[in-house]
């Protein structure tokens, strides 16, 4: 079949396999790069299964990231779209907006400042692996290990009281889930807006030295605006990482050999964090629309058309990675889109780097009969949420 006959699919994100992708994006990525999708209010756009298209589309600045040029690729998205955006919110705004606030933050996330970070990240790992000692086995791995230590960090990096953290915690799953109400997500939205707005106005007033209250002295941002670059990076910053911790243990507990080579050489841990990056691919999908016509892959996507582009099937291509579908703590995995690529690519990845080098290496370690406490098939995986991963991790040792 000639690819303009194929006809339009209907985006899946559900994984039949704990750490594979939907298995239709592999064939559906043979067929065509970039081929037509339904999208959930009847727009027919594009969808991109290719690591050089995605790649091209994510680097392309005629493609936008702003709400109110794409359509929702997913129902849940529809509601979704309603929620006000907030001032600041730079992961939807495209230049020159998101040029001038970016540029204020990107001194605070060069690799140099993040390694001045790893001392602290490694006495907090030291602190949460101390704390599990003392309680014993078993334990949830989440909440006593993967979620309190990006939260500990990007508190301690924004200038944000560790003490509010059930809070903030409990608003940001709220508002990454597939399945709560538009009105449950106002709520979350609107209590931690609320919450970010009143410690700005705070920092205002008595500045502080960390990255929010750095900011405040700021004239070049408003109050609403430096709320809005809170929320996004206190969010961005805890609820990733943690899944990628998790997750990343999990797979290893469920890879052996695996397990048994990253053990036995700590000096893998750099590339196994990139490998589990690659690997699992936490973040489904990225959208964007085209605000002028544009070709890619052969393909012309025309002014006014949105593009959904895969990650998850951008990192299994086997046109950019021999053994795609095979988890290597051996393979060098640089290229992979798990932090996007272009304009929007994470600020924060290189912080997601060291708390992942640092924090897996020392589990293992200290725990050396790290074990799943309940089969692999009961443990309850987050594919109700935006951000993949697992609920609950019980773990003994």
């Amino acid at each position: 079949m000639h690819k303009a006959d194929l006809g339009p699919v209907t985006l899946s994100v559900a994984r039949h396999d704990t750490f594979d992708p939907p298995p239709e994006l592999a064939v559906w990525r043979q067929e065509a790069p970039i081929r037509r999708m339904t999208y959930a209010d009847g727009h027919i756009g594009w969808l991109a299964t290719s690591h050089s298209a995605v790649r091209a589309i994510l680097a392309d600045n005629r493609f936008s990231s702003r709400v109110e040029a794409q359509h929702p690729a997913l129902p849940h998205m529809v509601e979704q779209r309603q929620l006000p955006m907030p001032a600041g919110f730079f992961l939807r705004m495209d230049p020159p907006d998101h040029t001038r606030l970016r540029r204020l933050l990107t001194g605070q996330f060069t690799v140099r400042r993040m390694r001045q970070l790893e001392p602290r990240i490694e006495k907090i790992v030291a602190a949460r692996l101390d704390e599990m000692e003392r309680q014993g086995a078993p334990a949830d791995l989440v909440s006593a290990f993967a979620l309190p230590i990006p939260s500990l960090v990007i508190c301690e990096l924004l200038g944000v009281p560790y003490t509010d953290h059930d809070r903030f915690q409990h608003d940001s799953a709220v508002i990454v889930s597939r399945e709560e109400s538009k009105e449950s997500k106002l709520a979350a939205v609107t209590d931690l807006l609320t919450f970010l707005h009143e410690l700005v106005l705070s920092k205002r007033a008595k500045p502080t030295d960390d990255l929010l209250g750095g900011l405040a002295e700021s004239d070049e941002l408003t109050d609403d605006e430096i709320t809005g670059i809170a929320l996004l990076l206190l969010v961005a910053g805890h609820e990733t990482t943690a899944n990628m911790i998790a997750l990343g243990t999990y797979t290893l507990l469920c890879n052996p050999p695996q397990l048994a080579a990253l053990r036995a050489d700590p000096s893998l841990a750099a590339g196994a964090a990139e490998e589990l990056l690659r690997y699992l691919s936490i973040i489904d999908f990225t959208v964007r629309g085209a605000v002028e016509d544009v070709e890619i892959e052969g393909q012309t996507i025309r002014a006014g058309e949105t593009v959904t582009v895969s990650l998850p099937a951008a990192n299994r291509d086997p046109e950019r990675f021999e053994r795609p579908d095979d988890f290597d703590v051996f393979r060098q995995s640089g290229g992979h889109l798990s932090f996007g690529h272009g304009i929007h690519q994470c600020l924060g990845q290189q912080l997601a780097r060291n708390e992942m080098r640092i924090a897996i290496p020392a589990l293992l370690e200290r725990l050396p009969g790290l074990r799943l406490a309940v089969p692999a098939e009961e443990v309850p995986m987050r594919s109700d949420m935006a951000i993949y991963g697992v609920h609950r991790l019980p773990v003994a040792w």
